[in-house]
């Protein structure tokens, strides 16, 4: 698997990201998967507010999320089925606005997967749109894969032995997290101005069937950390 960051001019609001991903990434061979950065598929939707106040901003995380709980840096929240700081509205390189996570990623993702395959001719090729997250008691920043088209989102190991014949009964691998992680590590969290990458030859599932979005979602009552943080808040 490689994976090639794309240098680009800056992404303008409401701009078109099919246009924008023909300009910068002109060749795409088959067993691809096209990374976007979520930023500019909320540019691309207009999903931008003015960056008035933090009194505004908060308003706005409470609008955007299933649950919020204001903590020591920032607002810990539910979106999507996701556990992200602030509902995934930042500041960082928006030019003195808010930028919210997109409307419809898997959407999005299976539209600019459609019109690959249409213009390219591409039979094997997928879309992954990237978010950043962290991870409890872990410092640094890691990929989330906000949504994702033309691939299996999770390789499922239930019911299969492990090396010594012992049947594996909760190991599954969380593929789109993993290939998000990896592609924003090489495309940069700062200046780097790398909203795209290439992955070329992924170990994936391909797949032409609609990407699930609650595939890799778990209600937080199963959540393996649950009790964990109420005991700790107790």
């Amino acid at each position: 698997m490689k994976i090639t960051p794309i240098k680009t001019r800056i992404f303008l609001e409401d701009e078109n990201l099919e246009s924008f991903i023909d300009e910068h990434i002109p060749h795409i061979q088959e067993n691809s998967i096209v990374v976007v950065t979520s930023k500019i598929v909320a540019l691309a939707e207009g999903r931008t507010c003015d960056d008035d106040s933090d009194e505004a901003k908060e308003k706005l995380i409470r609008q955007e999320s299933e649950w919020a709980l204001q903590t020591k840096y920032a607002w810990l929240t539910l979106k999507d089925g996701n556990l992200v700081a602030s509902a995934g509205i930042d500041r960082s390189n928006a030019n003195g606005k808010l930028i919210l996570l997109p409307k419809d990623s898997f959407g999005t993702a299976a539209r600019i997967r459609e019109y690959l395959r249409t213009k390219l001719g591409l039979t094997h090729v997928g879309v992954l749109i990237t978010d950043s997250r962290i991870l409890p008691l872990r410092a640094g920043i890691l990929g989330l894969a906000i949504g994702y088209a033309g691939f299996k989102g999770v390789y499922d190991n239930r019911g299969k032995p492990d090396i010594f014949g012992r049947t594996l009964i909760m190991s599954q691998t969380d593929i789109a997290d993993g290939l998000a992680t990896s592609a924003v590590i090489c495309m940069g969290e700062a200046a780097e101005q790398q909203p795209l990458a290439l992955i070329t030859d992924p170990s994936v599932e391909w797949t032409d069937d609609p990407a699930d979005p609650k595939e890799l979602v778990i209600p937080p009552e199963d959540d393996l950390y649950r009790p964990f943080f109420e005991n700790l808040h107790n």
